[in-house]
């Protein structure tokens, strides 16, 4: 009978994710000749090598992948274990790592955060700006994501939020600042700094233009939500963001002024792994986040945000 210790599947995961012992050994926080015995005592419980050795690098085999698929799911379902006994030990305390688009976090979710800190203030939350949420939920690095909806996966549970478009944001005193609206190709004509390209929301917006027949030469551009905002507000340029984001900003300076047209839009989602235990603090959380969404959005403008997109129009 093959016998599997939980400590040989996570120091195997390790390994699977760096591919380099050296690499797995310190985030491990052991030493490399230890990790490689450890590999090689499962290697010797399975009786198949799990890894290929090609001098210094190294490769997944047949049968190391076909562990990997099962030994997630069994690291998985521990965590799992171990959330449920903590919940009913600890009565509605924990920690919710929850991940969002850096503009996002940067200008609209603090209201949010302080009233669920108010009823739930032994729950500790961890708020994280990323523009690989997906992915972060998938790896264990997140427990819940706001982001844009993707492909659907099967490992993931999402929830839609609703839709929004984007407008374009100017200084008070810019040339369309007094403008009730523009159209989507004026925005070739305008000086804009924008977020850098592989940003999620940067290619979404220039996606739509290419499919308009124009490409955008932003004069700058900075990955951080903050610092765009604020090159606006210099007058270096306008930049094109969602439209919701004008509402958590008070006495700004700025207009956000709608695009007509067929204007970029952004569809989002709430999402979590399928096979996680979700537990009731996180439950109430989510409650949270999908009203405080929905609620966002109705006030942005966009109507029936639950039910429809414009895909139903």
């Amino acid at each position: 009978m093959i016998y599997l210790e939980t400590r040989h599947l996570h120091y195997f995961l390790a390994v699977c994710q760096e591919l380099h012992f050296t690499r797995a050994a310190e985030k491990l926080g052991i030493s490399q000749p230890t990790l490689s015995q450890q590999i090689k005592v499962l290697e010797g419980e399975l009786g198949l090598p799990l890894f290929d050795r090609i001098g210094k690098r190294i490769a997944l085999t047949e049968a190391g992948a076909l562990l990997k698929e099962y030994a997630v799911r069994m690291v998985q379902n521990e965590h799992n274990a171990k959330a449920a006994m903590d919940e009913l030990r600890l009565d509605n305390r924990g920690t919710i790592r929850l991940g969002l688009l850096p503009s996002d976090l940067d200008y609209q979710l603090t209201p949010m955060l302080v009233k669920f800190h108010e009823d739930y203030p032994n729950i500790r939350l961890q708020v994280f700006a990323s523009t690989v949420i997906q992915q972060e939920v998938l790896d264990n690095k997140l427990d819940i994501g706001i982001c844009l909806q993707g492909p659907r996966d099967e490992l993931l549970t999402k929830i839609d939020l609703g839709w929004e478009p984007y407008h374009l944001i100017v200084r008070e005193d810019h040339p369309y600042a007094a403008k009730s609206h523009i159209e989507l190709s004026e925005l070739q004509y305008i000086q804009l700094v924008m977020y850098p390209r592989n940003f999620i929301g940067r290619e979404l917006v220039e996606n739509t233009c290419r499919e308009a027949g124009f490409a955008l030469e932003p004069i700058m551009e900075t990955g951080s939500a903050t610092s765009l905002i604020q090159l606006v507000q210099a007058g270096i340029g306008g930049t094109v963001q969602p439209g919701s984001l004008m509402d958590a900003m008070k006495n700004s300076g700025l207009r956000s002024i709608p695009i007509l047209d067929s204007p970029p839009i952004r569809k989002l989602s709430l999402i979590y792994r399928a096979d996680r235990y979700i537990s009731k603090a996180t439950h109430t959380f989510i409650g949270y986040l999908k009203e405080f969404w929905m609620d966002l959005l109705e006030s942005s403008g966009t109507d029936d945000q639950s039910t429809k997109t414009p895909a139903d129009t």
